[in-house]
């Protein structure tokens, strides 16, 4: 679907990003804007590589912005004895919040209940909460347990009939559309030139060769062409249809599985998260996120469209009904539900259950050269982005060794700062005309870092953009003029899904969409309403 916008600033960046996109060849076209692409593409120009990366929708605008929204170790995996997994993910984990992103990626206390009667003893979890401590060389605290009491002032509606203890444990969270933002933003920075909206329509190839796509921009029809001396498939639930561009001949690689997740409005704030046993294996989870707690998630194989993958009634009363195992059922009525989403994970094929699948990358290579990649998590996305890098050096058909650097171990996304540091520099440093009240400073501290502080600009220049785009959320119109003008947003939902956080909290009424859908096609600030 075409989406329209009027001749603006956004016509003719895209029109200017198009023109460079058809400028010479470049050493690597990634295809895909989510975890893995934007990640590849990040790390690929780090290495010195012309790098261009494309999206038929929106940054992130699929899967890898309908995660559970963690940077975690993965404590369930004790359960199948990968202690290294657990270790490797803690390594990364810490990296990511106290050198990447420290200003997106936020510590967060978690909860298992023991219930008599469940698959796990309090013995169990106590230990093994104290081992996943340790594996991340107690850089949170200890695992510990705590009394039903002690869990209940932290998580309100913990259910306690049948409560025996409460294994405590640390781990952390991000709002994975910003992240992805960030990371877009980090390879542009870096010198990568990339577009959203903007389709493959086929394949170049060179003497047998995949050596660049033909494309369509979506926003106003134009066609184009992108020359790459190596091209890699980062399209993520698509992965086999672009696959099958390549080689009509080539069987399916991967499956995919559905994760489901609800965002609910609870009558008192949560300082923990739930991470509620529904078997041996399975948890389900309730985790504090964006003023709501996030109910989660599903595991089931998805055979449909990925474009048509939704969350279901049978979903609803799935999550629902794992979160009752846990959490008191007056806080679990489904008109609470003031928002859900649903992604896909994409997992290697083969026999069995998804439940059971490995989460591992896939990295292949087609019968026309093209790199395919799928898989992956958004705690070692970076590392994933370094594996990938590592198989273009082996591409022996097409060189690329020889045009690599080694790229910095640990480079920062942008806007690092101290979320704390930015909201009071916002809350001080006022200016008549142009105030940001404390809840809207330390929303925008905690989702753009130093970057914030160009948001609060807007508002000097234009105080009508300090205005919250709905009463009951945080985030102010100045945030859809960045989004246009610095985040590559094109639709409403480019704004309100995935650069704020409108969407997620239910509060994205038809007169904030035509509000922002007007503003999106006007350089003029938004009219007071």
């Amino acid at each position: 679907m075409t989406t329209n916008t009027s001749p603006n600033r956004t016509a003719s960046a895209r029109s200017r990003t198009r023109d460079e996109l058809t400028r010479g060849t470049f050493d690597l076209l990634v295809i895909g804007g989510g975890i893995l692409g934007t990640s590849v593409a990040w790390t690929a120009t780090q290495a010195g590589l012309r790098v261009a990366m494309v999206d038929a929708g929106d940054f992130a605008g699929a899967t890898s912005s309908a995660s559970s929204k963690l940077v975690h170790g993965g404590l369930r995996y004790l359960q199948t004895g990968n202690v290294r997994l657990v270790a490797e993910n803690h390594r990364e984990r810490r990296s990511l919040a106290s050198d990447v992103a420290p200003h997106l990626v936020s510590h967060m206390p978690f909860l298992v209940p023991v219930y008599s009667g469940g698959p796990h003893s309090s013995a169990k979890m106590g230990a093994g909460v104290f081992l996943y401590s340790a594996l991340s060389a107690f850089g949170d605290g200890v695992g510990r347990l705590l009394s039903p009491a002690q869990a209940r002032r932290l998580a309100p509606g913990l259910r306690t009939d049948g409560l025996r203890s409460v294994a405590a444990y640390s781990d952390h969270q991000m709002n994975d559309s910003r992240m992805a933002v960030m990371t877009v933003r980090a390879a542009v920075d870096a010198g990568a030139v990339v577009l959203n909206h903007a389709e493959v329509a086929g394949l170049r190839t060179t003497r047998g060769r995949v050596s660049g796509a033909d494309l369509r921009d979506r926003v106003d029809g134009g066609e184009f062409g992108i020359d790459a001396r190596v091209v890699l498939n980062a399209t993520g639930p698509w992965v086999d249809r672009l696959r099958h561009m390549e080689d009509p001949s080539a069987s399916p690689s991967v499956r995919l599985s559905k994760g489901a997740h609800l965002v609910l409005r609870t009558p008192e704030p949560w300082r923990a998260a739930l991470t509620i046993p529904v078997d041996k294996y399975r948890v389900s989870f309730a985790i504090p996120w964006e003023g709501r707690l996030l109910l989660g998630t599903t595991d089931e194989e998805y055979t449909g469209d990925p474009a048509e993958v939704s969350v279901l009634p049978s979903d609803v009363d799935q999550i629902l009904g794992e979160a009752k195992l846990g959490i008191d059922a007056p806080y679990l009525d489904a008109s609470h539900v003031d928002y859900s989403f649903a992604g896909l994970r994409v997992l290697p094929g083969g026999p069995g259950g998804t439940s059971a699948a490995k989460r591992e990358t896939v990295v292949s290579q087609g019968r026309g050269g093209m790199l395919s990649v799928a898989g992956g998590k958004w705690t070692t996305y970076r590392h994933i982005g370094r594996t990938v890098l590592e198989e273009l050096r082996r591409v022996s058909a097409v060189p690329l060794a020889e045009d690599m650097a080694d790229p910095l171990r640990t480079v920062p996304l942008p806007g690092l700062a101290s979320p704390d540091a930015v909201t009071q520099r916002l809350i001080t440093d006022r200016v008549p005309g142009a105030r940001l009240d404390p809840l809207v400073s330390r929303h925008l501290a905690s989702h753009y870092g130093s970057l914030a502080m160009d948001i609060a600009a807007l508002v000097r220049e234009e105080p009508e953009l300090g205005e919250r785009i709905h009463p009951d959320g945080p985030d102010i119109w100045a945030q859809v003029v960045f989004a246009r003008d610095h985040e590559w947003a094109v639709t409403a939902d480019d704004v309100l899904r995935r650069r704020t956080t409108v969407t997620v909290r239910g509060l994205a009424t038809p007169e904030v969409r035509r509000r922002t859908e007007a503003l999106l096609g006007s350089e003029s600030p938004v009219e007071g309403g």
